[in-house]
């Protein structure tokens, strides 16, 4: 995807333009990952643009940071205001969001401790990210032969930069087998989640969703689906999946805050079929309570 130019980026406090938001060659991150960040999206609503769980995001930034030694000088506050200040400045009414905590220029070598601590916060327009057809006719999705990245190797619960060239791979290998996505599996074999999303099942009426502890995001659109699956009164449960749980689903879909909410129509060429009425009716009043349409879940809603 190339990115579209907007005006300004947000960058260590002070807004710079777009061209000229640049680091050193030598910027420890971009030799070993030593960074964090965010995706979150901002949506178009009749009282103005309105940042869909800015804060929770902010604070899940500043726990990555944390577990990474790496003090990003600002409060969650300030980080919030930040992002509203990139967007207003810019004039977006809607837009994805990137908040990226990286170590600097300065030193070199596996210890990034010495190296500073870098905050940027870039916004531009972006449509849902596996397409507008995605949300309509669902994907089909493969489960990878690459394993999802160990708890106590690479913490999926820190959401690092380093942590997706494992998502790439996986990625890559589901494009070049003709898949949309890819489904990772821990070491256990047990299901985790996609490259970039959550997972979700239907049963018998019964939502089911992989534990965190099999190793995967604890995802804000995850949580944000659950609470609206209880609110709907349709019961969700946090349970170990296997591969095969996949392929006997009644309904599939995936999460994220690029991704929303899309449908899953196969798994490994097993046809799942087109989104049910549960996925459906999750996926409405997904997208009614991000354009500010439903009143009950207006505290979600970080208005700029």
């Amino acid at each position: 995807m190339t990115l579209p130019k907007v005006d300004k980026i947000w960058m260590d406090g002070t807004l710079v333009d777009w061209d000229k938001a640049q680091v050193h060659v030598l910027t420890h991150a971009l030799h070993y990952g030593s960074g964090v960040f965010e995706g979150i999206r901002c949506y178009e609503t009749a009282d103005g643009p309105a940042v869909f769980r800015l804060r929770e995001h902010m604070v899940r930034f500043e726990r990555s940071a944390k577990m990474l030694f790496m003090d990003l000088g600002y409060t969650v506050d300030e980080m919030v205001e930040a992002v509203k200040e990139t967007i207003r400045v810019n004039n977006l009414p809607s837009c994805y969001i990137r908040p990226l905590a990286f170590r600097g220029y300065g030193v070199m070598g596996l210890d990034p401790i010495p190296a500073p601590v870098q905050v940027i916060i870039a916004a531009w327009p972006w449509g849902t990210y596996m397409g507008e057809e995605a949300l309509t006719r669902g994907v089909d999705v493969g489960v990878s032969s690459w394993r999802q990245r160990g708890i106590n190797s690479l913490p999926p619960a820190i959401k690092a930069t380093g942590n997706y060239l494992n998502s790439s791979f996986a990625r890559i290998e589901a494009n070049q087998h003709g898949y949309n996505e890819a489904i990772m599996l821990n070491e256990e074999g047990k299901v985790t989640e996609g490259t970039g999303e959550n997972l979700f099942i239907v049963r018998d009426g019964v939502i089911s969703t992989p534990p965190v502890s099999d190793g995967l995001l604890q995802g804000i659109t995850r949580d944000s689906i659950m609470v609206i699956a209880d609110a709907l009164e349709y019961p969700v449960i946090e349970e170990s999946l296997v591969r095969t749980d996949l392929y006997t689903a009644d309904e599939m879909f995936m999460t994220g805050s690029a991704a929303e909410v899309v449908p899953v129509r196969s798994v490994d060429g097993r046809v799942i079929g087109d989104a049910g009425p549960i996925t459906l009716e999750l996926q409405k009043t997904f997208f009614r309570v991000v354009h500010g349409e439903e009143s009950d879940f207006e505290d979600w809603l970080e208005r700029v």
